[in-house]
């Protein structure tokens, strides 16, 4: 029996999100180990290094699980993929570390949300972007990245995975790119529940003139002070890599998001 690790993508527009859900609706959690299960896999949860929420994408998810396997990394990829549905793909498969946990171990986490202006619908792009129908402010949209930067109670942003949890997150890096599309990269430690998405809805609302930079500065300053307008929509948001000791799991393949 050995420990290996799988960076794994997919179109999170189907699933009911990452984690496995009780009433039995589609989750990736689910699917994977399905897929396992055909190779042999006997454990009764594989780990992962994070849950992304419904409609939520990834292309460097990081799973963790132990399993019999007498042929090469390589072959259980492929193996893999041979048993997984088209919006949902192992990337790259290696032999874990001693001690090695997909989440435990992992010390950043870099998520990229996106999102394009256009006056009607787009059906081809909105499945991985949010659209806007006027052009926000983009010099204000960095100026909002910048606020969150550092380390900050963002919990008028979100919610602890575990109750009761603490809700302190330091961000590394808060920026936005703009080109044919808008494109906010966002990596910290760890992140609270909706937290990239309610970040987006507040920076856009800036940008817009729907409330200040010092709007966001004072939800940052009292955490009690609930940020309660509308989170930016799933669609647009992808865990776009998890970050090890000296290991980045960014992929090129897997979900377009």
């Amino acid at each position: 029996m050995a420990a290996y690790q799988s960076i794994i993508a997919y179109d999170g527009t189907d699933f009911a999100g990452f984690q496995r859900v009780a009433d039995g609706r589609r989750s990736v959690q689910a699917v994977l180990e399905e897929a396992l299960r055909s190779v042999g896999w006997s454990e009764a949860s594989l780990a992962a290094a994070g849950r992304t929420d419904r409609g939520v994408h990834a292309r460097g998810q990081v799973i963790g699980y132990a399993l019999d396997w007498r042929h090469g990394a390589e072959t259980l990829t492929r193996a893999l993929n041979a048993h997984l549905p088209r919006d949902l793909s192992v990337c790259s498969t290696e032999l874990a570390a001693r001690g090695w946990h997909p989440r435990f171990s992992a010390k950043r986490r870099r998520y990229a949300y996106r999102a394009f202006v256009a006056p009607v619908r787009d059906p081809l792009l909105e499945r991985y972007a949010w659209r806007w129908t006027q052009s926000p402010d983009h010099q204000v949209l960095r100026q909002a990245a910048d606020v969150f930067l550092g380390r900050h109670d963002f919990g008028a942003f979100g919610h602890a995975p575990i109750q009761g949890g603490h809700t302190v997150r330091t961000v590394f890096r808060s920026e936005w790119d703009f080109g044919d599309r808008a494109e906010f990269t966002i990596e910290a430690e760890a992140f609270l529940y909706r937290m990239v998405r309610r970040l987006v809805g507040a920076m856009l609302a800036a940008a817009t003139g729907d409330c200040g930079l010092n709007d966001l500065q004072a939800h940052l300053a009292d955490p009690s002070k609930r940020w309660e307008r509308k989170p930016a929509p799933a669609c647009g948001l992808c865990l776009e890599a998890v970050i090890y000791e000296d290991s980045d799991t960014s992929a090129s393949a897997g979900a377009s998001a």
